[in-house]
């Protein structure tokens, strides 16, 4: 890594976990000018190759998840911490699978999955795009699910 004051190579000083949990902190040093900065590692997910309902297939992209949930959660609250955490999560389930090749309904219930412990109303927005609800009564159908769930939990 090199340093964003000279340019020169750096060395690390101190490794850690990051206070989430999800990544390592590197405390790093100049070689030449001594500045001391810190760097985040995350894990990233690579060679992975979504297959679309169509059949065609494209590159895993952390981008798109993270625009419809972002979509599915406008106007509710939420934290970004929670946000990455969320994200975190999903990507380690994709990761769990090892597997070159998902489908993108894989992908989608996956997220959906995680959605509906994280925000009960994003899930259902999420839902209704992901799932195509076509009426008012496939829509029924999943909060009716979503309400039994809760039953079982409070009854």
């Amino acid at each position: 890594m090199q340093c964003p004051i000279c340019n020169k190579d750096t060395k690390v000083i101190d490794t850690r976990p990051s206070s989430d949990g999800m990544g390592i902190r590197r405390r790093r040093t100049c070689v030449s000018c001594e500045y001391r900065f810190s760097t985040l590692e995350e894990a990233e997910i690579l060679d992975l190759t979504i297959v679309k309902n169509d059949g065609r297939r494209e590159a895993f992209s952390r981008e798109k998840i993270l625009k419809g949930i972002v979509r599915a959660l406008e106007k509710r609250p939420y934290t970004q911490e929670r946000l990455k955490k969320l994200m975190y999560t999903i990507e380690r389930d994709i990761q769990r699978r090892k597997s070159p090749e998902l489908t993108s309904a894989e992908i989608g219930d996956m997220v959906m999955a995680r959605l509906r412990g994280f925000d009960k109303v994003a899930y259902i927005r999420f839902a209704s795009v992901y799932r195509q609800f076509e009426d008012v009564q496939t829509f029924q159908t999943e909060l009716n699910a979503l309400l039994q769930k809760r039953q079982k939990r409070t009854g």
